[in-house]
């Protein structure tokens, strides 16, 4: 049974719900054994998609940040993150989403990030396109067409601290840039493929805050790999460009 666009739409209407009441009145608060927080909201939305799955989907597997991985071995699994973005969830910053991946046979074919607070949502597909909508309504999405690094945006997230990478050698990626601006998050990829920006460099993350924006940057007519390269759900790092500036951008990288 193939999963569709509307089915996922529908599905994210009922996470949304989730996510705003608790935006809203405020949520308790645990750490997690890597001391990242983890809420009621992510629990809950997690455990919607879970029971939405069985229900609609029961073939397809699942792995999702809080419960992990369920149906194994299902040529078709979910990729989840609940809430991306969940210390702005905290802190009542609106930049948060709940994010879904599809994958079928290992190859990520299909994604959906839905931000409530924000009320926008992005959704894709390799090979057919990538769409978004917000209150100006809804429209295809398509990558810039900037090809030279000193005119370029580029999109990151923390310089210092905890979440930077630990070489600070990347950085040169933001050197002789045009612009550079701290969004972080799913946020700076989906700016990349709504064509806001060119290119967007991200560490330390897990293959559920990457598997729905593959899709969607893709879908857009962009580029995704590691800073290595290559691409894997495994590596924590993540470029995402309109295509042009990838391999300079992957230079810079290496050094």
């Amino acid at each position: 049974m193939t999963i569709t666009f509307e089915a996922l739409e529908a599905l994210v209407m009922e996470t949304d719900a989730i996510a705003i009441h608790y935006f809203a009145q405020g949520v308790s608060v645990q750490q997690k054994a890597d001391a990242s927080p983890v809420t009621q909201a992510d629990c809950e939305i997690e455990s919607v998609i879970d029971r939405w799955r069985q229900t609609h989907y029961p073939g397809v597997g699942i792995w999702g940040e809080e419960w992990g991985q369920k149906g194994e071995g299902s040529p078709c699994r979910l990729i989840v993150d609940p809430i991306d973005g969940t210390r702005n969830f905290i802190g009542g910053n609106p930049v948060f989403a709940t994010l879904i991946g599809v994958e079928v046979h290992g190859e990520l074919v299909m994604g959906m990030v839905s931000a409530p607070a924000m009320a926008r949502r992005w959704w894709g597909q390799v090979g057919l396109g990538a769409w978004g909508s917000g209150p100006e309504g809804s429209r295809p999405l398509r990558v810039s067409s900037t090809d030279e690094v000193s005119q370029a945006q580029v999109f990151h997230g923390s310089l210092y601290g905890v979440e930077s990478p630990p070489d600070e050698g990347w950085m040169r990626v933001l050197k002789g840039t045009y612009r550079q601006r701290g969004v972080g998050d799913f946020f700076s990829h989906v700016l990349v493929a709504s064509g806001a920006g060119d290119y967007s460099v991200d560490d330390g993350l897990k293959a559920w805050d990457m598997a729905a924006l593959v899709p969607i940057v893709v879908g857009a007519g962009g580029k995704v790999s590691n800073w290595d390269g290559g691409f894997s759900l495994a590596v924590p790092t993540l470029l995402c460009s309109n295509g042009h500036l990838h391999d300079q951008v992957i230079q810079q990288l290496r050094g």
